[in-house]
């Protein structure tokens, strides 16, 4: 069976997602759609490529990891498809495969991405406003049954990628950013796990509001306060126990957090 994931900021109110999912049914009756995510800031590319670079991995080899969230539908940027890895991608070309592109490389793993250019592979009425159904959907279903990738279209080989902001040593500590939020209100920055494993006894301040400590589990703390803890993902992330940190610390994306060794 292929698998075929959908991440859009279309929501679920006005049926986009549905009729992508029916053009797909249409091409590739055998296989599953996922809904990955539908509530995608709207046009917000980097959220997008962070929430791909989180969830892809889990999926099995093969997969094909169709997202539509572009601010430039019907201008002159590309359509893509490509495979990273052991997983494929069909999308705009404006960053949304930014981390699955970066990571492919740095593990040496096969990176090959080709134009959306055969009208073979898409509908025969393309509009300007809505190439998740006319372009997209059709080549993620064509790519889940076998088509070739190098039949869709030129090599492309020089992909839009995103600057993902990294965060930086400084002489008592590191300073990163809040690059997520998520439903809850959790803040989840751009300092790994790993990039901690040499720090002990440190404080995080953020919003001047000062953390002492990384925290095993929510519920080493009482409800309500804040606690610093290793998210999922393995990124350091600010939360509050059964709350919302964004909302207690008025903090978003872009915040600058920073680590100081006590």
């Amino acid at each position: 069976m292929n698998w075929i994931t959908l991440t859009t900021d279309f929501t679920e109110h006005d049926g986009y997602v549905g009729v992508m999912k029916g053009v797909i049914a249409g091409i590739a009756p055998q296989a599953r759609v996922v809904d990955l995510s539908h509530t995608v800031a709207p046009q917000n590319v980097f959220q997008a490529a962070l929430l791909l670079g989180r969830s892809v991995p889990y999926f099995p080899a093969g997969t094909v990891h169709v997202a539509v969230v572009d601010p430039g539908v019907g201008t002159a940027r590309r359509g893509i498809a490509a495979q990273l890895g052991k997983q494929y991608f069909v999308g705009p070309d404006n960053g949304l495969l930014t981390l699955l592109y970066q990571q492919a490389q740095a593990d040496g793993e096969p990176v090959r991405i080709h134009a959306l250019e055969n009208a073979d592979y898409r509908l025969a009425q393309v509009s300007r406003t809505f190439h998740g159904r006319d372009i997209f959907a059709p080549a993620a279903a064509h790519l889940a049954i076998g088509a070739p990738l190098e039949s869709f279209g030129a090599a492309v080989m020089d992909p839009i990628l995103l600057e993902m902001p990294q965060a930086q040593k400084t002489a008592d500590g590191l300073i990163g950013s809040i690059i997520h939020v998520d439903a809850f209100g959790n803040l989840a920055s751009n300092i790994r796990a790993e990039t901690l494993a040499d720090f002990e006894n440190i404080h995080i301040i953020l919003r001047n509001t000062v953390i002492e400590g990384i925290s095993a589990t929510f519920g080493n703390k009482a409800q309500g306060e804040l606690v610093a803890v290793i998210d999922s993902f393995g990124f350091l992330s600010i939360c509050v126990v059964n709350g919302s940190a964004a909302q207690q610390l008025r903090a978003g994306f872009g915040e600058q957090l920073q680590i100081v060794r006590s």
